[in-house]
């Protein structure tokens, strides 16, 4: 996992510890073929993005403590599936990211500039 880079070729940086992300629970939005479904953006939800996604089916905002998860809240970092980020896009409730922490492989399905239109880490 190591190896793993950011959009810009550069090694991916920490997603969130707090609460603990990535599809390996590591912090990072590193990904392999078992990932499928590329949890390769780094997000910042909002509420407006939670209750999409909850209305897509996957609800990310109720707690699961059998599986070890508080839920998210507005402003809490976490891997999102590049899909549901793209989805999210084309309904106009996007959340930012943090590109920097995005993984390389989320451009196979988002295009970057729409990612570097919702990045809050660039200059």
């Amino acid at each position: 996992m190591t190896n793993q880079k950011n959009p810009f070729g550069e090694p991916i940086e920490s997603c969130s510890e707090e609460p603990m992300t990535g599809f390996f629970r590591d912090g990072c939005c590193n990904t392999n073929d078992q990932d499928h479904g590329s949890h390769t953006v780094c997000a910042v939800v909002t509420d407006e993005f939670l209750q999409f996604s909850k209305s897509r089916g996957n609800d990310l905002s109720t707690p699961r403590p059998e599986f070890g998860f508080a839920g998210l809240n507005a402003g809490d970092r976490w891997c999102l599936c590049a899909a549901r980020w793209l989805e999210a896009a084309d309904a106009g409730c996007a959340p930012h990211v943090v590109l920097r922490s995005c993984n390389e492989s989320a451009l196979e399905v988002v295009d970057l500039e729409q990612l570097r239109m919702h990045a809050i880490d660039l200059n």
